[in-house]
């Protein structure tokens, strides 16, 4: 039986992705004790005494910290969600726990890792390596050869020309256009894309 964790906005689009695909969910979990349903999906807390049920999970949560977390505390199968309206090459990989939302193009020998999210309408070419805990935001366009390290989020309408190396869990903010390689734990904005101080 397949389930997800977390049940918010994330979850609604997980959700119908895997009513597109034809695959029935039993149910979520959630942290939240309010939370008791979500449309007509009933909303339990996690035990381990759930796993023997288990077949499949899907992490529905946006935030790539928080996913790791859980998918690590998780002793139950993944499985990937993967919207029938996205184009996948024959020859590109994505790996389980990773959703691929409607309108999102993956090219030829393009790899994408474990848990990550290819948000609506992102575009990723070829040769491009995605790492595991990754966040693609909607329009995002990655050109061939780029390589996204572990656990970075790339904001909606960003653009990384070809060849371009980001380091983990690194930020590149919305609308940014990345022209050279982002360092580890870097947060990028603007046109072109510079390194923002956090103070």
């Amino acid at each position: 039986m397949i389930y997800l964790y977390g049940a918010s906005g994330h979850a609604k689009v997980i959700l119908e992705i895997l009513e597109e695909q034809g695959t029935k969910v039993a149910g979520l979990f959630d942290d939240n004790p309010a939370v008791h349903s979500l449309w007509e999906y009933p909303v339990n807390r996690y035990t381990s005494d759930w796993n023997s049920k288990i077949t499949g999970m899907l992490i529905a949560l946006g935030n790539n910290h928080i996913r790791r977390k859980i998918a690590e505390q998780l002793d139950v199968p993944f499985v990937k969600g993967i919207h029938p309206k996205a184009i996948l090459s024959g020859r590109a990989k994505v790996g389980n726990g990773t959703v691929v939302m409607g309108g999102v193009t993956i090219n030829a020998d393009t790899v994408i890792g474990r848990h990550c999210i290819i948000n609506t309408n992102a575009s990723v070419d070829h040769d491009c390596m995605i790492e595991d805990y990754v966040h693609i935001s909607p329009n995002v366009a990655l050109c061939g050869g780029i390589s996204v390290g572990e656990g970075t989020h790339i904001g909606a309408g960003a653009v990384i020309k070809p060849g371009i190396l980001v380091g983990k869990w690194a930020t590149i903010g919305a609308g940014t256009v990345v022209i050279r390689n982002v360092p580890d734990h870097a947060v990028i904005v603007g046109n072109p894309g510079s390194t923002m101080t956090r103070k």
